[in-house]
């Protein structure tokens, strides 16, 4: 199993309204060494209050063998020309290592916080994106003439030869999408090298909905299912003891209380009957009771999305939980465990061996 980890994610008690210190040069160089130190395959960076992209080339000049990606970087505010130029000079900076992960947002997120006019359907819509910008990338790579796109939402037609940036010295940046919905899964086993699927679904809603939905997508493009990375990113309850275990639940639930707050991703709920739940949050949300949230969430439910375990169990019990879901893992890490450096190591290598 491949196995990375977040770069500069934000910390736990953002999730609850709380704030966090600005990030520097110098933080992401000592992160990102010290996740290729600790033997990871892969950093990624969100989309959470910082532009997803510019880490990321930091952490390319201060590692040799770590691979990037975003986790996710927001296609509809980026028109798909921007995000390619982005994708084309980190994958040539960063020797090959880039891995360009996109994400819809929701509506309300699209028109109001990044001020962008939604035009239709997500599913419909990421998928002219993500044929525009396989176009854009065979035209980058050709010296003819460009590769062309005409769709509902997107259109590329038009690359001047001062405007390309030209071939690099390694292949397009792997393509791979957000996904819960059917409709992502199977646009991602369509027409993508990977998918991304949110934490916010359960392991039994990822066995009954998102793996199915990958594999009808890759039929459909007559390809293998096991040719899609599947990045799984579960929820983690870890700690160095028992009592660590119990008291990282709260930033478990506060987690999982910020994401089932949104009718989005309603549809796990409605998979478990929580839509109650659901409805409760969402209220809490918009009356901006965040720090109130995570009461909702029950330690059934908590088991529901996470892998509870001991640092020195937790190897075992992810194999159980989940290790067959995913081809790759995304650990989200408390930030304390990074002071235990062989506990981490060890963690990444048990599961590189699954």
């Amino acid at each position: 199993m491949r196995v990375e980890t977040g770069l500069l994610n934000p910390d736990s008690e953002r999730y609850g309204g709380g704030e966090q210190a600005a990030p520097t040069i110098e933080d992401t160089r000592l992160a990102a060494r010290a996740i290729e130190e600790a033997g990871f395959d892969g950093a990624c960076t969100p989309e959470a209050g910082h532009d997803p992209f510019l880490p990321l080339m930091i952490a390319a000049e201060h590692t040799h063998k770590l691979e990037f990606g975003t986790n996710v970087a927001i296609a509809f505010p980026r028109s798909p020309m921007s995000t390619a130029l982005a994708a084309w000079d980190l994958q040539q900076f960063s020797s090959g290592r880039f891995r360009l992960g996109l994400g819809t947002q929701v509506k309300g997120h699209n028109e109001r916080r990044y001020s962008t006019p939604w035009t239709g359907p997500p599913g419909p819509r990421m998928r002219e994106y993500l044929l525009c910008m396989q176009a854009i990338f065979a035209s980058f790579a050709s010296e003819g003439a460009p590769t062309t796109f005409e769709g509902e939402h997107y259109r590329f037609d038009l690359l001047t030869p001062l405007f390309s940036p030209g071939a690099i010295d390694y292949p397009a940046p792997p393509l791979q999408i957000a996904c819960l919905n059917p409709y992502m899964c199977r646009l991602g086993g369509e027409l993508c090298d990977g998918v991304r699927p949110h934490p916010i679904g359960t392991f039994s809603y990822t066995r009954d909905v998102i793996v199915p939905g990958i594999a009808a997508g890759a039929k459909k493009a007559g390809r293998n299912p096991s040719e899609i990375d599947v990045v799984g990113a579960p929820f983690l309850v870890l700690g160095a003891n028992e009592e660590e275990v119990e008291a990282a639940k709260l930033d478990a639930k506060r987690h999982i209380a910020f994401y089932a707050s949104t009718r989005t991703y309603h549809a796990v709920l409605e998979h478990h009957g929580w839509e109650e739940i659901g409805a409760a949050l969402h209220r809490l949300s918009r009356e901006g009771k965040w720090a109130e949230m995570f009461a909702a969430i029950s330690d059934d439910m908590l088991a529901e999305f996470a892998v509870i375990a001991t640092y020195e169990d937790f190897v075992a019990e992810f194999g159980r939980r989940c290790g067959d879901l995913f081809s790759s893992v995304l650990l989200d890490l408390p930030g304390s465990i990074w002071n235990e450096r062989e506990a981490v190591a060890e963690i990444v290598q048990g599961l590189r061996a699954l």
